[in-house]
């Protein structure tokens, strides 16, 4: 399998920052003085990072300082979300069969875009309903306004800075108009909601109308999905992964992408499809993924899985696209329903990580995010204890720890 992109390093390199926002990066407020302040210094980097002067006088000269967009970009969630509370709201009954309606009216464009890409039409509509719903819900936020407010508030502008530009490049270039470019507080944009720079990078004029129209074309849209999957690396004739069965006595030690293993493997380990029936043979790797832990559902995840988390850096949405795509195809539910877990804040996972941290087992950095770090942590306290080693916050381990009562 191709190696998975950066997608923060496509964006053009950009220049120094020498701006206003650097010397903000800290600061609580953004005014409206020294947000125009920004963008004066805004409008003369452009000019370096040769946008025409044309487009900077059109684009730049109305944008408006959105607080909404800051408060969005630096709250965070109080509680963490369980992967069963994570399921159950995006691969719903509704996105189900709204996916398959969706599937089969589009069939002719769908099996073009599978030939010519190697992505098969029912994962294009899962990542398409993931995404906006079906393009139901584009987002209503101005794209130039929440990428110069997030590049003068400063905590990432550099970043949102180079989307700023790129954003302008697709005016220039005539792909959108100003008053349909809208999207989320973070600038990803249309029914795709692709970042700039992706869309600079994979948009695609499927209609032939002359524009890259993400917003109003299903058919730009969906090509576009599908060309920038290939370009992180989908494997044709693979599947994303699948529901599995594990053994009684499964060692989830072994769970996790630094565990990869042959398919062949997982056979001899026990594992089966659910029901009992033997895996399928074929020469792939596998990863074992346990979101809700032992008592939850098992999934082998494939070099595809991976390539999802190239769009979206979550293994549960990575489980979602897919198993959605399987739903849509006509699969059916899943075996094992996922298992609650109790809802942690921030200070609990902080303390949750202090206290793995005092007793040796090394959670990394106290920063109240529930990570990879922390529930291997969590897993080896778990075996410990006599515990399944699953690193699942669930109320027994919570409550030994002291965390919950």
């Amino acid at each position: 399998m191709k190696p998975l992109l950066n997608l923060f390093a496509i964006a053009p390199l950009l220049l120094p920052c020498t701006t206003w926002a650097t010397s903000q990066t800290d600061t609580k407020t953004l005014s409206e003085e020294d947000f125009q302040l920004c963008l004066g210094e805004l409008r003369a980097e452009a000019t370096q990072q040769d946008i025409p002067a044309q487009t900077i006088s059109q684009y730049l000269k109305d944008i408006q300082l959105n607080p909404k967009v800051i408060e969005l970009d630096r709250s965070q969630p109080e509680f963490t979300s369980s992967f069963a509370d994570y399921y159950t709201r995006r691969v719903s009954d509704t996105r189900i069969e709204t996916g398959r309606k969706k599937y089969q009216a589009l069939q002719p464009l769908l099996q073009r875009l599978t030939r010519e890409y190697g992505i098969p039409g029912h994962y294009l509509v899962a990542f398409w309903g993931l995404e906006t719903n079906y393009g139901g819900y584009l987002g209503y936020i101005p794209t130039l306004d929440a990428l110069a407010t997030l590049a003068c508030e400063g905590r990432r502008g550099e970043y949102f800075k180079g989307e700023l530009f790129n954003a302008l490049r697709i005016l220039q270039a005539g792909d959108a108009e100003r008053d349909i470019m809208k999207g989320s507080w973070a600038g990803a944009m249309g029914q795709t909601q692709f970042m700039p720079a992706i869309f600079l990078q994979y948009a695609l004029d499927d209609d032939g109308d002359g524009r890259r129209n993400l917003w109003e074309s299903e058919r730009d849209a969906l090509a576009s999905a599908a060309n920038f999957l290939r370009g992180l690396g989908w494997q044709r004739e693979e599947r994303w992964g699948r529901e599995v069965s594990l053994p009684d006595d499964f060692d989830f030690q072994l769970t996790g992408f630094a565990n990869q293993r042959p398919l062949s493997e997982w056979a001899r380990l026990g594992i089966t499809l659910p029901g009992g029936a033997a895996l399928p043979v074929a020469d792939l790797e596998a990863a074992v993924i346990v979101p809700s832990g032992h008592n939850g559902p098992a999934f082998l995840a494939y070099g595809n899985f991976r390539v999802i988390m190239g769009w979206n850096r979550s293994e549960s949405y990575a489980i979602a696209v897919g198993r959605l795509a399987d739903r849509i195809a006509g699969g059916g539910a899943l075996h094992q329903a996922p298992v609650p877990a109790p809802r942690l804040n921030r200070e609990q996972v902080s303390k949750l990580q202090e206290t793995l941290n005092q007793l040796g087992h090394d959670a990394g950095d106290v920063d109240g995010l529930l990570g990879p770090g922390t529930r291997k942590a969590l897993a080896r306290y778990q075996q410990a204890n006599g515990m399944v080693a699953d690193g699942f916050p669930d109320q027994d381990v919570l409550t030994h720890l002291g965390i919950l009562p």
